[in-house]
């Protein structure tokens, strides 16, 4: 791995290992007070169920809320997080599902595993120079028109965190990106879009969802 990629990759994973349980925190009850990042999960819960059913991974996962919701919602789901800290907090949270440590610039799954990925607010932290790979793993995994919900913050800059909502120390990026810029990263790794939303356009920081499906 480049040296480049070591030093965002261990920053992400130990600024999340110290501020799991503010990040926990920060993130319960979301989904609750967020209806159109609820209804777009309960769209692609509908879409996987709608086209047979089969496994689905929650990519950064985190303190595995999505991945919760998702169960909920009738989909065989589990959870991938690059923080053990945060894979702890998911596996005690949510006792009856499987969380992992991984990353995914790569991914410990096989070709054409799972039918569905959710990347909520994961690809964030991930640099310019290594979406295209994270993109490929994407594919990679995937069945043929399985489906893919990516969703990030919207803009045009990268902002710093050196202090985590417990107060201590961390050292993350948070790469805030157009909606266009994501869906030519992910047609140049096969995909094909089919929706796209931007939520609080008039916010500071929009959020925005894209539904895409793997090519075949």
């Amino acid at each position: 791995m480049a040296p480049m990629a070591d030093a965002w990759l261990s920053g992400t994973r130990s600024s999340y290992d110290t501020d799991a349980s503010g990040y926990a925190e920060k993130v319960r009850g979301l989904l609750g007070a967020r209806p159109y990042l609820r209804a777009s999960l309960t769209l692609f819960a509908e879409l996987v169920q709608g086209a047979g059913g089969g496994p689905v991974a929650d990519v950064g996962c985190g303190p595995g809320y999505v991945t919760g919701y998702l169960h909920d919602a009738g989909v065989d789901v589990f959870g991938i997080d690059l923080s053990p800290e945060m894979v702890a907090i998911a596996r005690r949270d949510y006792p009856g599902l499987r969380f992992e440590v991984g990353t995914m610039t790569d991914l410990d799954l096989a070709d054409d595993s799972v039918v569905g990925i959710v990347a909520f607010c994961s690809v964030i932290h991930v640099p310019d120079h290594a979406i295209p790979g994270v993109f490929e793993q994407f594919h990679r995994v995937l069945r043929p028109q399985g489906l893919l919900l990516v969703g990030f913050h919207v803009g045009d800059e990268t902002r710093h965190t050196s202090e985590g909502y417990t107060g201590r120390p961390i050292n993350v990026d948070s790469h805030h990106r157009r909606p266009s810029k994501i869906m030519d990263w992910l047609r140049d790794a096969q995909f094909t879009i089919e929706a796209e939303l931007v939520i609080g356009p008039d916010e500071d920081v929009p959020g925005a969802v894209i539904f895409a499906r793997s090519d075949a």
